[in-house]
C-alpha cells in the first residue's frame, strides 16, 4: 500500500466566511481535526483551491448566472485560503475550476492509484465530486467526516450517506479513527 495523501479541499474564504453565500456554518469545526491530521501526514499534504474559469462553457454559463457573486478573477481575496489553512500548505496549491479536484494535477502528485484521505468543504459539493471521480479512476478514498463541512448539517450527513454506499472503495471515518488506523461508521 502506498502512503496515504491528506487532501484538504478548498479551505478558502468563499466557503468559510459566514458573510459568503457559500460559507459553511460548520467550517470552524473542521479546523481542529484537520490540524491533527496535518501533524500526522507531514510531507503528504495537498491543499486545493476552487477558482472560477475565465470563460464559462456549457452549463457553467448558467451556473455563473445563478451565482454571479463568485464570478471574479482568481486572485480575488474571496478565493484566498483562510488564515488557519496557510500553515497546511507544503507545496503550491492545486487550483482547479471544477467541483472535482481529481485529475491530472492531483494524480501527478499522488500517483495513478493513490490512497486519499479527503477533508475540507463542502462535503456535498467538491468533496463528494472529488471522491467519486477519484474512485472511478481507481483510487482508494477515505472521507474524514469531522474534517469536512457541508453547506448545512443535513447536506453534510446526506453526502456522507451517499459516499458510504460506495464502500469498500470509499470509507467514512473520523479524524481519530484515521489517526489510529481504525475504520468505523
Amino acid at each position: 500500500m502506498s502512503e496515504p495523501w491528506l487532501v484538504i479541499i478548498d479551505p478558502q474564504t468563499i466557503f468559510a466566511s459566514p458573510t459568503s453565500q457559500w460559507g459553511s456554518p460548520a467550517f470552524p469545526d473542521v479546523i481542529g481535526p484537520i490540524n491533527r491530521l496535518v501533524e500526522a501526514y507531514h510531507g503528504h499534504i495537498i491543499v486545493t483551491r476552487w477558482i472560477p474559469s475565465v470563460t464559462h462553457e456549457g452549463s457553467w454559463h448558467d451556473y455563473f448566472q445563478r451565482w454571479a457573486f463568485a464570478d471574479r478573477p482568481e486572485d480575488d481575496p474571496l478565493f484566498d485560503l483562510v488564515e488557519e489553512a496557510r500553515a497546511w500548505v507544503e507545496r503550491p496549491t492545486v487550483d482547479i475550476t471544477t467541483f472535482s479536484k481529481w485529475g491530472s494535477q492531483l494524480s501527478a502528485i499522488t500517483g495513478t492509484y493513490p490512497h486519499l484521505l479527503l477533508t475540507g468543504v463542502s462535503t456535498d459539493c467538491c468533496v463528494i465530486a472529488t471522491a467519486l471521480a477519484a474512485t472511478d479512476a481507481g483510487a482508494w478514498v477515505k472521507i474524514v467526516s469531522d474534517g469536512c463541512a457541508g453547506s448545512s448539517p443535513q447536506n453534510h450527513e446526506a453526502a456522507l450517506t451517499v459516499m458510504d454506499l460506495y464502500s469498500p472503495q470509499i470509507e467514512i471515518l473520523t479524524a481519530s479513527e484515521a489517526l489510529s488506523g481504525i475504520r468505523r461508521r
